[in-house]
């Protein structure tokens, strides 16, 4: 792979002779299961030490040097401004009689929290947190609107540490309640009918657990309100698990309650193909949790309507069913299947909106909705925009209607409404000045490793031509469960596709994309096929010429960041690029750090003799070789990330740097932000100057000329 075209000619002479910085090496050996191996940057992990900020600040510095000569920063910078203020709205969540929804406009940092009086047809700003910081560094996590739509409970964190606090706001006033609760990360919230009350879920807070232990333990309590001595929920009674019970620290409660008040209903997620469900009666006071799917490996989630549940499961089904159950008489045995697997994909749970079932299908990758009654008797299929996505649903059990929001990759957020007969209206659209028809999806299959169809959707302008060197960007994530269905991408429509470029984003095993067996085949010691099916689409790509492997540049955040180490760690030669945001790139240590044993289910620990030798087959931290030519890495991580601990992308910067052969002409560059954090929540200032580094970095290698 010669790159000798794209040498930083822009650069002055000393910039070309500048070498990244260089770390100290001071080997630690570990011996995992007899075989002793090396880690020559451990002193890397301990982020508060004054050397590991030192290293931090020259790489920052390097990284600045580069980037910030190439020409056309500035350009780039007003059209990014431009695209990013392209807004975003969610479908509303209905209480009482009014509409709650999220927006956020223009150069707004975080989204705002709007109320529609169903009456008057008016909106007004109910929850704006922009006001709290001035760089926009307090974000608004999540809220839920009580079912009479008197309150909102909402969680604020700083500085992308997700770590919320709970806040009540009356929705009729606007005045917030003294209640404040603190370590309500990712909160989930059950409101009582009457809003006297909430069930949550909560973190221990430090001191109340063995240290290290805070980041788990997540358990449900109940709230009450207006109770001036317990504002901040410390006398809250500990609702699951119950008195003198226990679950695993790594388990996930999440709490909901039927229409009546009567049923309270704890999901328990164990890892992401296993959950648990836990049903009590509240109108009897000395009844106990009743676990009603205990031990078996499938995914349940259910909703409560006037005693009855209806569970979305996998069980016996890869692609999902729905069961009907009475709450009295939960047991297995008394389950009546109501809507039989089809050939599509149940996303998420049957929703309960007007007493109708919402259900949101996933085809080839793409999003369907269908209506069925309480029996299962289907009412209608609703039909979509475009192929794209249905990103959130929105209604209550008694509402007259439902609401959903749709997205493309060329199509910005907009939301319609459904009647309970199926009919739909567009409620709200965010402008964008962007239009679709100059745009083409294709969808394309190839061939992975072992034979498996993998399917990318590849998006360009109309009329492109296969030229067989194309700027391209392939994207992918590949695990947890989670599917790469079409999204509104701000920075690729312009930036990359009026270039002439082309932006694939290919659906890898590990997903949900095709039910239950497509995730399992890139889990755990299958997780090579998720980095075969990626190698499988570049390769198709290149044959297929939409591009070669010089103008070929891949990118992923998370656990897609661990999917860019492992492509360049094992195909290198492929791309001439590489965008690895808050990845996870030490698979031997990666439990070892913030929330990281929450993700064991999914990937393996090197703690068992078995997962370590599938962990170190793969892991790119442990394949760097010597002497060898990569292709220009840009990772990006950030000091408060409290999921993927930055030590990944400062580790393998350091290890690449000293052992790449790579000149100036493809750098290995680090950048750590601060004041953020994995990426939920960043204010658009952070996200404008993110995407000014990443594009100029990209059209830099790719040879884009603006």
């Amino acid at each position: 792979m010669s790159q000798q075209s794209k040498f930083p000619d822009f650069m002055p002479n000393e910039l070309k002779q500048l070498a990244p910085p260089k770390a100290r090496i001071s080997a630690v050996t570990d011996d995992y299961h007899g075989e002793k191996i090396s880690d020559p940057y451990r002193w890397l992990e301990d982020a508060a030490a004054a050397e590991t900020r030192q290293f931090v600040e020259e790489e920052n510095a390097y990284t600045r040097s580069i980037l910030e000569k190439i020409p056309g920063r500035e350009e780039l910078r007003r059209r990014i401004e431009r695209l990013l203020t392209i807004g975003r709205i969610g479908a509303p969540r209905i209480g009482g009689d009014k509409y709650f929804y999220e927006r956020r406009d223009g150069r707004q940092n975080q989204a705002v929290v709007y109320v529609r009086d169903g009456r008057t047809n008016t909106d007004r700003v109910l929850i704006d947190v922009n006001a709290l910081a001035s760089d926009g560094t307090i974000a608004l996590d999540w809220w839920y609107p009580s079912d009479d739509g008197k309150y909102v409970a909402f969680g604020t964190s700083p500085n992308g540490s997700e770590l919320s606090t709970l806040q009540i706001i009356d929705a009729g006033t606007g005045a917030l309640l003294a209640d404040k609760i603190e370590r309500t990360r990712a909160a989930s919230v059950a409101w009582l009918p009457d809003s006297s009350g909430l069930y949550y879920t909560r973190y221990p807070r430090p001191g109340d657990v063995p240290d290290g232990e805070e980041m788990y333990n997540r358990r449900v309590f109940f709230h009450p309100l207006n109770q001036v001595e317990n504002f901040n929920g410390l006398k809250d009674a500990l609702i699951f698990p119950s008195e003198g019970e226990s679950i695993d620290p790594q388990h996930w409660p999440n709490v909901s309650l039927s229409n009546d008040g009567q049923w309270l209903l704890v999901d328990v997620s164990k890892g992401w193909t296993r959950t648990e469900l836990y049903l009590k009666n509240l109108s009897l006071p000395a009844s106990k949790f009743q676990c009603i799917t205990k031990g078996k490996n499938y995914l349940y989630h259910a909703e409560i309507l006037d005693g009855n549940l209806y569970i979305t499961t996998n069980e016996g089904a890869p692609l999902f069913r729905v069961f009907k159950a009475d709450c009295a008489a939960p047991e297995r045995a008394n389950w009546k299947e109501v809507i039989a697997e089809s050939d599509a994909v149940i996303e998420g749970r049957a929703a309960i909106i007007g007493k109708k079932l919402f259900v949101h299908y996933i085809r080839n990758a793409s999003s369907q909705l269908k209506l069925f009654d309480l029996t299962g008797k289907a009412i209608a299929e609703i039909a979509m925009p475009a192929l794209g996505s249905i990103f959130e649903l929105g209604g209550n059990w008694n509402s007259d209607l439902g609401f959903f929001g749709f997205i493309s990759y060329a199509i910005p957020p907009t939301i319609y409404e459904v009647d309970l007969n199926g009919q739909t209206k567009e409620w709200a659209r965010v402008k964008s000045g962007i239009d679709p028809e100059k745009y083409q999806v294709e969808q394309l299959w190839c061939n992975s490793k072992d034979g498996t169809r993998v399917p990318m959707f590849v998006v360009s302008k109309k009329g492109l031509v296969r030229n067989g060197n194309n700027p391209t960007l392939l994207s992918g994530y590949g695990g947890f469960n989670v599917g790469r269905t079409p999204f509104f991408n701000r920075n690729v429509m312009l930036l990359l596709l009026e270039q002439g470029g082309v932006y694939v984003d290919v659906q890898l095993r590990g997903g949900n994309e095709f039910g239950e067996d497509w995730h399992r085949m890139g889990m755990l010691e299958q997780k090579q096929n998720v980095f075969d099916d990626f190698a499988a689409a570049a390769e198709h790509l290149i044959a297929q010429k939409y591009t070669d492997a010089e103008h070929l540049a891949i990118q992923g955040g998370s656990n897609g960041g661990l999917l860019m180490g492992a492509a360049l760690t094992q195909r290198p030669e492929l791309f001439c690029a590489v965008v690895c945001q808050v990845p996870l790139l030490d698979m031997l240590r990666y439990q070892q750090f913030q929330i990281a044993k929450l993700w064991i289910p999914e990937y393996g620990s090197a703690d068992d003799p078995e997962q370590f030798k599938y962990l170190y087959a793969y892991s790119p931290y442990h394949h760097v070789k010597a002497r060898a030519l990569y292709p220009a890495v840009l990772f990006m991580t950030a000091e408060s990330d409290t999921r993927v601990d930055p030590m990944h992308a400062v580790k393998m910067a350091a290890l690449l740097q000293a052992q790449a052969v790579n000149g100036p002409e493809r750098p290995i560059l680090l950048r750590v932000d601060s004041k953020a954090g994995h990426g939920v929540g960043k204010p658009i200032i952070k996200l404008v100057d993110d995407a000014v580094d990443v594009w100029s970095f990209l059209f830099w290698q790719l040879d884009v000329k603006l």
